[in-house]
């Protein structure tokens, strides 16, 4: 089970700190992602991060903003949204995928979202 946390309004230029925590399997050796889906708009991919955390990719559009990380010991993965702009408001999913490549589309699990909103 994945669920999300962190997410709410701010204001363009702001940050925000996505959490995910994980359970009922241990997600240490899974690809973690985080995926967004904007109002309209098909779900897309935002960042990803190698079991291992020493690999990690991101769409270009977050690229620079936007940083994955994540925590073993604890089961948690991260989503750190600086200078956060309106376009980045969505719904935003972690997402646990067996392939040690990071890929992305083609996850296994799914959290339920939380939603990000920026306003201008």
């Amino acid at each position: 089970q994945l669920v999300e946390s962190g997410g709410g309004s701010v204001q363009t230029g702001g940050s925000l700190r996505l959490s995910c925590a994980a359970s009922g399997r241990t997600f240490g050796s899974y690809t973690m992602g985080w995926f967004r889906r904007a109002p309209g708009k098909e779900r897309e991919f935002v960042a990803g991060i190698s079991w291992s955390g020493d690999d990690t990719l991101y769409a270009e559009s977050v690229k620079g903003r936007f940083t994955i990380s994540r925590d073993n010991a604890l089961n948690m993965v991260y989503l750190q949204m600086n200078r956060l702009k309106p376009e980045d408001t969505a719904v935003y999913y972690c997402a646990a995928d067996q392939d040690r490549i990071i890929r992305t589309e083609g996850y296994d699990y799914w959290g339920p979202g939380t939603r990000v909103a920026v306003s201008s």
